[in-house]
């Protein structure tokens, strides 16, 4: 069931080519451990089911919650710096879209101002929507968001790309800034884009290179 938000407020002039002036985008976002590497992915449609972009950024050391509010203030940007009035977003993640309905209370401090900052672009919008799904209803932008996982982890996406990229809208959007109102997560993987080598003798692991390791952290062992 989808969520109309402020239909009567002034918004946009029509970008031309769609009467109706709505635009639908597919949003999600991940993170490699929680909070870890993570990234978000939109996929973004014309009325017609023309591809008008396909939105993927890497976010840093984030939680997943964090990664998937990005990728909803992401496809509000688009449609505000590109003159859409209308904007129809999918998502997977049901704790998000219940928030921006207003069926949940928005208790924790780190995605507060990101709530606020998404409510505030949704006001600018003559009309909006957000509508749950599940995830395998969501394939398109959560390819995305793994693509920009593995950007950011250095991995060589495994993911096939099913639908080619837009390149005729100019530059690509750039990063969305994020209010500031709450301290970042803890970066308990500071340096979770460096993999280290080393072998185990004895029960004990030993790093190549010299490197040694701080106490107190946790290591993936993967067989080679």
């Amino acid at each position: 069931m989808s969520s109309s938000l402020f239909p009567e407020n002034s918004g946009p002039g029509n970008p031309g080519s769609d009467s109706s002036g709505w635009i639908s985008a597919h949003c999600d976002g991940g993170a490699r451990g929680n909070p870890g590497p993570a990234g978000y992915g939109a996929f973004i449609q014309s009325a017609d089911g023309s591809v008008l972009a396909e939105l993927s950024e890497f976010l840093g050391i984030r939680t997943n919650n964090f990664a998937e509010y990005s990728g909803l203030l992401g496809c509000l940007q688009f449609a505000l710096d590109r003159g859409y009035p209308r904007l129809r977003v999918v998502s997977d993640s049901e704790l998000m879209v219940k928030q921006i309905q207003g069926k949940y209370k928005v208790k924790s401090p780190d995605l507060k101002p990101l709530y606020d900052e998404a409510r505030r672009r949704i006001a600018k919008l003559e009309k909006f929507e957000i509508t749950h799904a599940l995830r395998h209803k969501n394939k398109d932008a959560d390819r995305l968001a793994n693509e920009a996982m593995d950007r950011g982890m250095n991995r060589t996406t495994v993911i096939p790309v099913t639908r080619p990229v837009v390149t005729n809208l100019g530059a690509p959007p750039k990063a969305i800034p994020y209010p500031q109102k709450s301290a970042a997560p803890p970066d308990p993987y500071a340096k979770a884009d460096a993999m280290l080598r080393g072998f185990t003798k004895g029960g004990v692991i030993h790093v190549l290179g010299g490197t040694t390791l701080p106490d107190g952290i946790f290591v993936k062992i993967i067989r080679e």
